[in-house]
């Protein structure tokens, strides 16, 4: 062995003791999904650099910074799309946030996507997980906080995670205004709420016994 170690490069020995460059945890056999080349990465890497290569949005910094950078660049919403890039606020120990790109949109409350950084991988953390599992817990399925495939147990994590939203690669529409559809449906509902109980309130209250008791 010292003979052996004498003769190989120290480069190549480095590169040996250092193990795979890329580790995948690959929970569900996608092939429509779409690859991007990922030869040139870290063998430790940060969920920004990752999702920035995978869904190509140049935004830098912090994950939970994404979603505000976003802002006039790019267009945002609350529905998945492949290639967007899903935002998760801080939340418990991840201070920072965290991003990931949707490889695919399987049902109204399930995508597949590409992250880095979540599972420890092998014991080691910083890797890569590509096309697993992200559900939407939300009450009102408007993607506001998802439980999602966490390698070491091999299933669903427990925790609900906040999300901002889905950042698009396409240019905002001009006077973009941001309201989950949850929100609307509440809005208008509240809306009807508060126009019956006004009419109701200006009615006669002579014609309304007349009408409960004529059954009218």
């Amino acid at each position: 062995m010292p003979l052996l170690r004498s003769l190989l490069p120290a480069a190549l020995l480095l590169a040996l003791a250092a193990g795979p460059a890329h580790a995948r945890a690959i929970d569900i056999d996608d092939r429509d999904a779409g690859g991007a080349a990922v030869d040139d990465l870290p063998p430790y890497l940060q969920c920004v650099p990752y999702a920035r290569q995978v869904s190509g949005i140049q935004i830098f910094g912090d994950a939970h910074t994404w979603w505000d950078q976003a802002e006039g660049r790019y267009a945002r919403g609350y529905k998945p799309k492949v290639g967007a890039v899903m935002a998760f606020r801080p939340n418990g120990t991840s201070r920072l946030g965290h991003v990931a790109a949707v490889s695919k949109v399987i049902d109204s409350r399930t995508v597949l996507i590409r992250h880095a950084n979540w599972s420890p991988i092998n014991g080691r953390r910083g890797q890569i997980e590509d096309n697993v599992r992200a559900i939407d817990v939300s009450e009102d399925n408007d993607w506001s906080a998802v439980r999602v495939w966490y390698g070491p147990s091999q299933a669903l994590g427990a925790t609900h995670w906040p999300l901002a939203g889905f950042i698009y690669a396409s240019k905002p529409k001009k006077n973009e205004r941001l309201l989950r559809e949850s929100t609307l449906a509440k809005a208008d509902k509240s809306a009807k709420a508060s126009k019956g109980e006004l009419a109701a309130r200006d009615e006669d209250p002579i014609a309304a016994i007349i009408k409960r008791e004529l059954g009218i």
